[in-house]
C-alpha cells in the first residue's frame, strides 16, 4: 500500500501543475480578450464561450464534459459575485429615477416576452408547449454581465443606461421562478398561484437584501479592522450572506445580493476604491469561468439541426417580444420613442439564459438537450449582432454623448484622523478643466488642491497654475464638504471655469456630482 500511494503522488502533483498551467493560460488569453471586446463593442462573453468550445470535445482540446449540474451550481455562483460588482457599481443617484420603469420592465416585461417567445416557439417551431414555455422563460431575462460591460462603454443617457442595469439587475429573480416552475411541475392550473409565488419570493429577496446592505454598511463604517485588504472580503462577504440568506428563506436570493449590494455600494464606506477593485477583479473571474464552462458544456457537431429554430425564436424575441414588453411596460412613464427604441435593442442576453437552460436537464425534461442548443446559439448570435450595432443605433437616435465632455474620474480615500477625504482626480481628453487656473477653481472653503502630477513629475500648484488635460490632482477636503467639492470639480470640468453662470452645477451644489465610481 505505501509504494502504491508514493507512485500516486507525482501523478497527482503532475496533474495539478497541468492543471495550473491550463487555468493560467486560459486567464492570460481571457484578460488579452477584453482588450479585443473593447475594441470592437462586442461583450468578451462570446470570447470567453469560444475559449470552452475549442477546450470542449470538439475542439483542440478535447475535453469530455457533460455535467450540467456542476454548471449550474457554478453558474448559480459567478452569478452571484457578477450581480455584487453590478450592484457596488450602481449609483443611487442615478438608479433611483429608473427605477418604477426597471421593476415594470423587470416584471410585466418578462411576462410579455415569455407569452410572445413561447407562442413563436411552439407554433413557428412545433416545439411542444413545456418546452416552448421554458425556452420563453430562458431567455427573457436579460444578462447583467452583458448589459455591465457593454453599456458602461457607450455614452447613454443616464435614464437608459439606470433603466437598464437596474432591469438585468432585477428580473434574474422571476425568470429563475419561472424556469423553475416550467421544468418541476406538469401544467399550471392555477397561475395566479404561481404570481403569488413570485411577488411573495420578490418581498422576501427585497426585504433581507436592504437589511443585510444596511446592517452590513453600519458595521463596516464603525469596526475599524486592522488592514485595509479586510474591508474588499468583508463586503464581498456580506453581499453572498445576503444571497444565502435570501435563498435560504426561500426568497429570491439574486434580488437580494443586488440591493444589497447597492446599499453598500451608496454608503462611502472606508476604503472604497480597493473594494472596487477587488470586486471588478473578481466579477471579471467569475464571467470567465462561467463562460469557458459553458463552452465546455456545449457540443458543436450536436447544433446543425438547431441553428434554424434558434434563429426563428431570436427573431421573434428581438423584433417582437422584446420591442412589445417595452413599448407595454413603458406607456405610464413617456418615455420618447427613441428610448423605447435603444431600450428594446439594448436586451442582451447572455450567460444567464444559458445557464437557466441547464435546469432542464437536470431535472430531466423531455427535450432538454434541444433547449439548451437552441438557447446558446440564440445568445451567440444576437449577441453578435446587438452588441456591436448598440454604438450606431444610439448615434443614429441621437442618444448618443460623444459630444459632450469627458467626466472626470474621481477616487476617493478617508483621512480618519483629520475627519476628511484625499480626492484623486484625473483630467481626461476633453475636459474642459483644461486651461482653468487652480485659483478658478473656486473650492469650497475646507478643500484645497495640495498636489498636481503631470508627465510623471509631482508639484505643488500656485493660485495661477493653469490645468491641463492627463494632470492628476491630489485635493483633500473635509468631511463637511467633500460632496461640494466633487461636485464643483466635475462641474467645471464639464463647463469650464464659468460653470457656476452655465448651468452646469454650481460651486458648491451637487448638480454635476454625477459620473464615474468614487
Amino acid at each position: 500500500m505505501r509504494c502504491a500511494r508514493e507512485r500516486e503522488r507525482p501523478l497527482t502533483v503532475h496533474h495539478l501543475n497541468q492543471l495550473l498551467l491550463v487555468c493560467s493560460l486560459v486567464l492570460l488569453i481571457a484578460v488579452a480578450a477584453v482588450r479585443i471586446s473593447s475594441r470592437s463593442g462586442l461583450p468578451s462573453l462570446l470570447v470567453y464561450l469560444a475559449i470552452g468550445v475549442a477546450m470542449g470535445q470538439d475542439g483542440i482540446g478535447d475535453i469530455q464534459f457533460d455535467n450540467a449540474e456542476l454548471v449550474q451550481v457554478i453558474g448559480y455562483g459567478a452569478l452571484v459575485v457578477i450581480l455584487a460588482e453590478g450592484g457596488l457599481g450602481t449609483k443611487w443617484k442615478e438608479a433611483k429615477p429608473a427605477l418604477p420603469a426597471a421593476s415594470a420592465l423587470a416584471l410585466g416585461g418578462v411576462a410579455v416576452s415569455v407569452g410572445v417567445t413561447a407562442a413563436g416557439a411552439h407554433y413557428l417551431t412545433g416545439l411542444e408547449w413545456r418546452q416552448a414555455l421554458i425556452v420563453g422563460a430562458v431567455v427573457s431575462s436579460t444578462d447583467a454581465a452583458a448589459v455591465f460591460s457593454v453599456l458602461r462603454r457607450i455614452p447613454l443617457p443616464k435614464r437608459i443606461t439606470g433603466t437598464l442595469e437596474a432591469e438585468s439587475g432585477f428580473n434574474d429573480a422571476p425568470v429563475v421562478i419561472l424556469v423553475v416552475a416550467f421544468s418541476t411541475a406538469g401544467p399550471i392550473e392555477h397561475w395566479y398561484v404561481l404570481l403569488g409565488e413570485i411577488a411573495l419570493e420578490l418581498a422576501i429577496g427585497a426585504a433581507i437584501g436592504l437589511a443585510v446592505g444596511w446592517l452590513g454598511s453600519w458595521g463596516l463604517k464603525h469596526v475599524a479592522l486592522p488592514a485595509s485588504g479586510l474591508y474588499p472580503i468583508a463586503v464581498m462577504s456580506i453581499a453572498i450572506a445576503a444571497y444565502a440568506a435570501g435563498a435560504m428563506a426561500h426568497g429570491s436570493g439574486f434580488l437580494a445580493v443586488y440591493l444589497a449590494s447597492m446599499v453598500m455600494g451608496n454608503a462611502r464606506l472606508p476604503h472604497w476604491p480597493a473594494t472596487r477593485g477587488f470586486a471588478d477583479g473578481l466579477g471579471w473571474l467569475a464571467q470567465i469561468g462561467m463562460f469557458v464552462l459553458l463552452g465546455l458544456l456545449v457540443t458543436p457537431h450536436e447544433l446543425g439541426d438547431d441553428i434554424l429554430p434558434a434563429l426563428v425564436i431570436g427573431l421573434v424575441l428581438t423584433m417582437v417580444a422584446r420591442p412589445l414588453s417595452v413599448v407595454l411596460c413603458l406607456v405610464p412613464f413617456r418615455v420618447p420613442w427613441q428610448e423605447q427604441a435603444l431600450m428594446s435593442w439594448a436586451g442582451l442576453r447572455g450567460a444567464v439564459p444559458i445557464i437557466l437552460a441547464t435546469i432542464p436537464m437536470v431535472e430531466g425534461v423531455a427535450g432538454s438537450h434541444r433547449i439548451f442548443n437552441i438557447v446558446f446559439v440564440l445568445v451567440v448570435v444576437y449577441t453578435l449582432v446587438q452588441g456591436p450595432t448598440l454604438p450606431w443605433l444610439a448615434r443614429k437616435l441621437r442618444l448618443g454623448k460623444g459630444d459632450e465632455a469627458a467626466d472626470l474620474g474621481i477616487e476617493s480615500a478617508p483621512l480618519e484622523r483629520l475627519r476628511g477625504h484625499l480626492l484623486s482626480v484625473t483630467i481626461p481628453e476633453g475636459s474642459r478643466m483644461h486651461g482653468v487656473e487652480v485659483n478658478e477653481l473656486r473650492l469650497p472653503t475646507g478643500a484645497a488642491v495640495t498636489l498636481v502630477v503631470r508627465d510623471g513629475t509631482s508639484f505643488v500648484p500656485l493660485p495661477t497654475t493653469g490645468l491641463r488635460r492627463g494632470d492628476e490632482l491630489l485635493v483633500v477636503a473635509t468631511d463637511p464638504v467633500r460632496d461640494a467639492a466633487e461636485a464643483r470639480l466635475r462641474a467645471v470640468g464639464h463647463g469650464g471655469k464659468l460653470a457656476g453662470w452655465l448651468g452646469t452645477g454650481g460651486t458648491g451644489g451637487t448638480e454635476g456630482a454625477r459620473g464615474n465610481r468614487r
